[in-house]
This record gives C-alpha cells, structure tokens and sequence, in this order.
C-alpha cells in the first residue's frame, strides 16, 4: 500500500521522537532521515507541532471513537474491557512509535490541541471506568477498588509500545490471548 508524503513523514519523524525524544528532533533530522531538503519537508508540514498533533489526535481519536462504539455494544462487561485490549494491541502493532510520543510527548501540544487531547483522554477513562464498574455492580468483575483496577489495566496497556516488536513472543495474536488472560483473570 502506497501512502502520502504526509504520512510518511509524520512515520518517520514518530521513530526519531521515540527513539531520540521529541525535543531533541529538529525538522532538519526529520528531513535527513527522508532524504529530502528540509525546504522541501515545509511543502508538506509547517512545523514540527503539526507533526506531533497528527499523529496524537490521530491515535487519541481513533482510541475515543472506538471506545464509544464499545460502550455501545451489547457485550458483557468483560466482552467490551476484552475489546479495549484489543483496541490496545491493534494501535501498538500499527503504530508503536506514535504511541510513544502519545504516552511521552503530548505536554508538546500547542494549548488548542492539548484542550482537545486532554478532554478525549478523559473522556476515554470515564468511559473504561464505567465498563469496570458495570462489571462489579453486577457480579461479573471481582468487588475490587475499582481505580487500583483501571490504574492496572490501562497502564499495561498504555505502556504496551515499550515491549512490542522486542520480543518474539509479544505478537499480536499472542497478546490478544495471554494479555487478555492475565488482565481479565486477575479481576474476575
């Protein structure tokens, strides 16, 4: 699949902010590291911002757009905490390294961004908190403090980029069982 020079940029400039940290990437490396004229990167982007709010509100969309879709279903509890780590391991095997610059990067954000960021992050643990709270409420999910919970599951699965493509036994497929287990098992 052939993808625009947009997004090929906002790719690679993800790699270098993982690998060498958001503020210490100019536009200048971005271009390098494409083998283009940095003039020639300003045809396609105005800034290094630009970049970093593509590919956040991107992911950060993505995740509250599903999320929502879930909460409409009408799996169980446990179904729709399932589909998040689903969604979870989905967006990390696509795109790790845009999901270090979510996790690491998003203070970056010019305030517009960071409102919308901040307001769809929220939205996305309210809506995972009342999955874990459904749950207990009607004896599905073990009667746990219900934060300490939602601390546990949404950390793992925030931090999933950190592991994923490392090791061998970290595919998608395997996740998708193993991480289920141990996540869903250890609060039924």
């Amino acid at each position: 699949m052939k993808i625009d020079r947009k997004t090929e940029i906002v790719n690679c400039a993800a790699r270098l902010f993982r690998e060498k940290g958001y503020s210490a990437v100019t536009m200048r490396d971005i271009a390098k590291a494409l083998d283009i004229k940095a003039a020639s990167l300003y045809n396609h982007i105005s800034s290094k911002q630009e970049i970093l709010s593509l590919m956040i509100l991107s992911i950060a969309g993505e995740y509250t757009s599903t999320i929502k879709e879930i909460a409409l279903s009408e799996q169980s509890a446990v179904g729709k905490i399932e589909s998040v780590i689903s969604l979870h391991i989905d967006i990390t095997a696509r795109n790790a390294d845009a999901l270090a610059s979510l996790n690491n990067d998003w203070m970056h954000l010019p305030d517009e961004h960071l409102a919308s960021f901040l307001q769809m992050r929220e939205e996305y643990e309210q809506i995972f908190r009342k999955f874990i709270r459904d749950g207990m409420a009607v004896g599905e999910l073990a009667p746990r403090n219900a934060e300490v919970v939602i601390f546990s599951i949404l950390s793992t699965l925030r931090t999933l980029y950190l592991w994923y493509g490392r090791k061998p036994d970290f595919a998608p497929e395997i996740l998708r069982k193993d991480l289920r287990d141990v996540l869903i098992d250890g609060i039924l």
